[in-house]
């Protein structure tokens, strides 16, 4: 059994080697309805770790980002593609990084913060950090 780790990277660093590195892949892991109407990192790509309409894990998760990084070949070249997953938090893609690590990937990365960051004492959101909050480049529909 393997001991490599997810490896966490706060979101001014993920956005860097995003930049740095042109096959590294963002990988939003939230709800489709999460990632069209709370918005998302530019350039992330969109495969629900857990989504409606009963909120289970997606079992296609790992072959769902391998068809990207590979183009639906399985092969083992592409899974050194950098792969950093964001959610809104930073505890569903360290999951779904945990998972992708024991499908034979070997450079994944979980955006810690995610998103949106924790909730304050007023119970918002993006106001003490995550992507939003560092001013990285983001959208929504």
């Amino acid at each position: 059994m393997s001991s490599a780790k997810v490896k966490t990277l706060t979101p001014i660093k993920a956005s860097r080697l995003l930049q740095d590195d042109p096959k590294s892949l963002l990988v939003d892991v939230r709800s489709q309805m999460e990632f069209l109407f709370i918005g998302h990192p530019v350039g992330a790509i969109n495969i629900a770790w857990i989504d409606e309409p009963d909120w289970n894990i997606n079992p296609h998760f790992a072959a769902e980002v391998r068809k990207l990084v590979l183009g639906g070949l399985d092969h083992k070249s592409g899974h050194n593609v950098p792969i950093l997953l964001i959610c809104r938090s930073g505890k569903r893609s360290l999951e779904a990084g945990e998972l992708l690590l024991k499908e034979g990937f070997h450079q994944v990365y979980n955006i810690e913060e995610g998103f949106e960051g924790e909730l304050d004492d007023s119970h918002h959101r993006s106001t003490l950090g995550g992507w939003r909050f560092e001013g990285l480049p983001w959208e929504q529909c």
